[in-house]
């Protein structure tokens, strides 16, 4: 049929309200004369993206939304985007601006004539190419992110960590129930979780600077990379999430010894309280840093979720802080090589029950 629409374009967003119209604008010129559709998937942005879509969905039948409600993350915005599509091929774009959607047609084109490509990928390291405006250490960060991803890849791309490509829709479909949804880079995903290499071509273009919004680069979106490459070459040995969360419990068991060394140390406090206070300095910290990444996708946000949140991660880890403490006070005054074995074992014991506790109660229940 003539009127049978060829191309989706997956828009995940979050705060973007100013951009949807602008976007959707330059899209209707760059396929002026092809048949698609707009799908934004928004992480329910508190500046009204979703409203904003919606607005132009009444008047443009193109333009679709959904509207997440306790769900978060690009990756995972993006799967749910592309399994939402009827169209054979879908695409997925930044709803930043900065990805040339003049390329779109492009991919479209390279995907409809050759049955045997699965993956068309905007590359900024082909000839034509470009970084745009990028400072030098964002270019340098680039570059050993595309390093360390050749560890898991299963093709040459000289662009894996780019967010702008084309890929036949069965075959996304296919490969979601094994994508792991972690982080920002959904082509990595897609690239590593086939059983076969998919077959690629890689078309160039210029990233742009960000006019609009503010960018959500941050320390956190690089550690969720490396997160996700270590569950693509780890993952089903340990769960990305448990090891994230005693990695984390490690770095915690650093803060108690320091918390607890200069209290009984230094301070010459009984050891019961030093350990008491160690515990619950330690907890605080945990709970946190577990909130920023472990349980990124269910983060707390705001005052009041955040103190609800540090509440009841404290109350049903109770039972593993009291472990905690009475296993290192029984060892303790059982002789057990000082204070910090009985420290150190006060942790190891307390931790599984802690996961298992929080996954559900604080994090599981929002």
């Amino acid at each position: 049929m003539d009127d049978a629409l060829e191309l989706a374009v997956v828009i995940p967003t979050f705060n973007e309200r100013a951009n949807v119209p602008v976007l959707i604008a330059k899209l209707d010129q760059a396929l002026a004369g092809r048949r698609w559709e707009a799908i934004f998937v928004d992480d329910d942005s508190p500046d009204g993206t979703a409203d904003a879509a919606r607005e132009l969905a009444r008047l443009d039948t193109r333009v679709r939304v959904i509207q997440r409600i306790g769900r978060r993350g690009l990756s995972t915005a993006c799967i749910e985007g592309m399994c939402a599509t009827a169209a054979p091929i879908v695409a997925i774009i930044d709803g930043d601006l900065q990805h040339d959607e003049t390329v779109l047609p492009k991919m479209l084109d390279a995907l409809q004539r050759d049955p045997l490509v699965d993956v068309a990928v905007g590359s900024r390291f082909v000839d034509g190419g470009g970084l745009g405006e990028w400072q030098r250490d964002r270019v340098k960060k680039s570059a050993l992110a595309t390093r360390l991803s050749r560890r898991v890849l299963k093709a040459d791309l000289t662009d894996p960590m780019s967010g702008f490509f084309a890929i036949r829709t069965d075959v996304a479909r296919r490969l979601a129930p094994t994508l792991s949804g972690i982080g920002f880079k959904i082509l990595l995903d897609l690239m590593t979780a086939s059983p076969e290499p998919l077959a690629f071509v890689e078309l160039p273009y210029v990233f742009r600077t960000r006019i609009e919004g503010e960018s959500k680069l941050d320390h956190v979106v690089a550690m969720e990379y490396l997160i996700a490459l270590y569950d693509r070459m780890f993952g089903r040995v340990v769960p990305v999430r448990f090891a994230m969360f005693a990695a984390i419990g490690a770095f915690g068991a650093g803060v108690h010894f320091l918390v607890l060394s200069p209290l009984y140390a230094g301070l010459l406090w009984t050891f019961r309280a030093s350990e008491i206070v160690a515990t619950i300095v330690a907890m605080t910290f945990n709970f946190f840093l577990n909130n920023l990444l472990t349980y990124r996708d269910a983060r707390l946000r705001g005052a009041r979720a955040l103190f609800e949140g540090w509440i009841g991660f404290c109350l049903v880890c109770s039972v593993g802080a009291i472990a905690n403490v009475g296993v290192a006070i029984f060892l303790f005054n059982e002789n057990y090589g000082g204070w910090a074995w009985p420290a150190l074992a006060g942790i190891a014991i307390g931790a599984v029950w802690n996961y298992v506790l929080s996954s559900r109660f604080v994090w599981g229940r929002y």
